[in-house]
Order: C-alpha cells, then structure tokens, then sequence
C-alpha cells in the first residue's frame, strides 16, 4: 500500500470515531499498519477532529521515529507501535484508542466486561479483559510503552483474534482489527456492549447470570470460526 492511501485510511477512519459518537475534542487516535512498508500511520497528537487533515497523519515506523510528517504523532504512539509488533503477525492492520464513555467507566472501575448475551459474543469471545494497575515505576518510566506491556500481559499467543479490545485501567479502550475501519466497527460495538453491560451489571447487583458458554461459542463461531456460515457467501 503507498503511504499516501494508508494516510487517507487513517484519516476516515479518524472521523468515524465522531461520527459514530466515539470521541469529543481530541479524545482519542486511529492508526493503520502497512505491512509492505511495515510502517504505521497515525493521527497527530492534539489536532481536534475538526481541524483533520491528511497532513496530520503521521508515518512512523515500529519503534515510534517519525518518518514523514511535521507533526508530532499521538502521545499514543508507543503504545500502538508495541502493540503491532505482537499483533501484525495475526492480521491485525488497525487500532483505535478512545475515551468512549461507558467502555471508560469499566476501565474506571477496573473491571473486565463480562459477556452476559449473543450481543456480545458476536463480536468478542467472552468477557472484555481489563489490565492491572500500573506502578508508580512504570508511570513514571516510558508510561505509553508500559501501558502496552499491561496490555500484552493479558493476551498470549493469538488470542488478539478473538478479542479484539481491552481496557486499561483507569484509563480507557484500546481496540484493534484487521483494518482501520474493522477496528472503529469494533470500537462502536464495544461501547454499545459496554453500556448494556453496564445496565445488567447494575440492574442485578451484579449477579446477572454469564452467557451459556455453548451459546457463546454458537454465536461468536457462526461469523468467525471454521465452518463460519453467517452472511453471504463470496462467488
């Protein structure tokens, strides 16, 4: 892909996260990963969306240099970057961090997002993880780059497959996919889930019953496992 369309990628799939009520002011950042160039698009730190352009996607390669662009990329970055060094490997070509505000407030509270229905599970195979504190080393050490190692403790081999969002603590969502685009999709789901989540969870004092793991595992295999037959099939 010539970075010129992976900018352009990058930059609609920035405006989506308004579109679909995902992000307010400068809350959040879309990247995309070339794997030809093995170099990252992403959207300048501090730009509102408002002002978005393509001259704000910055081209970075997998240690976080920039390499084309006068600006400076997302404070983000670090995090991203490690991110797809773990994940490219399993298709994983986007990722979008946000504020977004009910997946924030399980973060807030700590908590993995447990799957209670089908909603859920067509998506993401089972409870959204939610990582562990940080420590005070790793604050105030390379803060993005540690905020990725949390991340990466919750996820061993390819399970970056089959969920495809995590939630760092008392911070906010981190989710990915196989596009830009894919990635944003996921985002939004995420927070509608999130908020029925939120419902249930507070409606039963938390004791509202998990989804049936034979039922989770109808749902999420029907669209993405092996003998996946959900929508139509390519001629």
């Amino acid at each position: 892909m010539c970075l010129d369309k992976l900018k352009q990628e990058v930059l609609h799939a920035n405006l989506e996260l308004v579109e679909r009520n995902l992000v307010i002011s400068t809350w959040g950042n879309v990247s995309g990963y070339d794997p030809e160039t093995k170099l990252v698009a992403i959207k300048a730190s501090g730009v509102h969306y408002d002002e978005l352009e393509t001259k704000h996607m910055v081209i970075v390669d997998l240690d976080g240099n920039v390499v084309e662009g006068e600006y400076v990329p997302s404070t983000d970055t670090q995090t991203h970057v490690a991110l797809y060094k773990r994940f490219t490997e399993y298709g994983i070509h986007g990722i979008v961090h946000t504020h977004s505000q009910y997946a924030t407030m399980w973060a807030q509270l700590g908590m993995d997002i447990p799957c209670y229905g089908t909603t859920h599970s067509d998506y993401f195979y089972g409870d959204i993880p939610c990582t562990r504190l940080m420590t005070a080393d790793e604050i105030n050490g390379e803060y993005e780059k540690n905020t990725a190692e949390v991340i990466l403790e919750r996820f061993e081999g390819d399970a970056c497959k089959k969920m495809n969002a995590v939630l760092v603590h008392s911070h906010g969502p981190f989710v990915w996919g196989k596009t830009p685009l894919d990635a944003v999709l996921h985002s939004q789901v995420l927070e509608y889930i999130s908020r029925m989540a939120y419902c249930n969870y507070t409606l039963t004092g938390g004791e509202n019953q998990k989804i049936q793991r034979v039922l989770l595992d109808r749902h999420y295999n029907r669209k993405f496992g092996e003998n996946a037959y959900y929508g139509q099939k390519k001629q």
